[in-house]
């Protein structure tokens, strides 16, 4: 039997059995719906590139912002100077302006004078620009080409995944009993929520500290300009890793299932834990002491999370036992 087209959206039954070659053409059909939902969500991210690269420098952004509110420095020192010289182009701007619309000058100067102000403002608005600018630089000439793909596709993979995720589900999904699928479709759908969660904290909490600590730190010696390539894997790294170790709580979950650990000994070693935290924490993007901090501290909660799940689990498991045994006892 061949799985119809109508059905790539559900999984097959469980008591439904397949052959080979309807399992294979299964998964040929569900492949292409992946593979077509990834092209159309590329084709639109492409086209949409431009705001999504807006998204990713945001943070380049905040911190550039956060830089200008900061005390002054040399690098504060430096935009003092370039604010006075931009309202000394403005004050002559205004005076060539004044001076232009003065009756004694001929035709021919004023328009010499006019076109001189209209150059002038277009030098203060570039050097508003220039000293605003937090886009990030690219040093090779198809850097902009192939940075825009790739942060594309990075992001019709992000909205294509519940689609390649519920596919990859219906596959596996008939090798599970129903009273097994009950937990695993918390697995799958729990998996997506904790990583999102991550990639959202990455972004709105990590990414800004990071940047700004970085960026601003000894900024009196150096001339950061921040290579678009570099940035971006910044940014895809850190969010994937803090995406990766929101699983915390599924992974001890799993364990405990599995019978590897115990939660009493997961609490009774949470120091040891919450060492070994600090240490994945500090091996995470970002390198700063302040960076290290903020990952730290939901890692913790997330580990108390799991911790907590755990005592779920087995106390289910642990009645699950009892009516078996319950059961097998009456039947005796």
């Amino acid at each position: 039997m061949v799985v119809p087209g109508a059905r790539i959206l559900k999984p097959v039954d469980h008591d439904e059995e397949l052959t080979i070659v309807e399992h294979l053409d299964e998964l040929r059909s569900r492949l292409i719906v992946c593979l077509v939902v990834l092209v159309a969500a590329f084709a639109v991210c492409l086209w949409q590139s431009r705001p999504l690269l807006g998204v990713l420098n945001a943070p380049l952004e905040r911190a550039a912002d956060k830089a200008e509110r900061a005390p002054t420095s040399l690098s504060g020192r430096e935009r003092e100077l370039r604010k006075a010289l931009r309202d000394a182009l403005a004050a002559q701007t205004r005076a060539l302006q004044q001076l232009a619309e003065g009756r004694a000058l001929s035709q021919r100067e004023r328009r010499a004078l006019a076109a001189a102000v209209a150059a002038t403002r277009s030098s203060v608005r570039q050097l508003a620009r220039s000293s605003d600018d937090t886009r990030p630089v690219t040093l090779s000439l198809g850097e902009p080409f192939t940075q825009t793909v790739l942060v594309a596709f990075q992001f019709a993979l992000l909205f294509a995944l519940p689609v390649i995720l519920h596919q990859a589900w219906a596959f596996v999904a008939p090798a599970f009993a129903p009273h097994e699928r009950r937990t695993a479709r918390a697995l799958v759908i729990g998996a997506p929520a904790l990583f999102a969660a991550g990639v959202a904290f990455a972004y709105f909490v990590v990414l800004p500290t990071a940047v700004a600590f970085l960026q601003q730190f000894n900024a009196g010696a150096f001339d950061a300009l921040v290579q678009a390539r570099s940035y971006y894997h910044f940014v895809l790294i850190t969010a994937l890793a803090t995406g990766l170790l929101f699983q915390l709580p599924l992974a001890m979950v799993g364990l405990v299932q599995l019978g590897v650990v115990s939660s009493d000994q997961l609490r009774r070693n949470r120091r040891i834990a919450i060492v070994v935290l600090a240490v994945v924490a500090a091996l995470l993007p970002g390198t700063d002491p302040i960076t290290t901090l903020i990952e730290l501290v939901p890692m913790v909660l997330l580990f108390e999370l799991g911790l907590l799940l755990a005592r779920v689990v087995e106390r289910r498991r642990a009645r699950a036992s009892a009516l078996a045994d319950a059961g097998a006892g009456g039947a005796a």
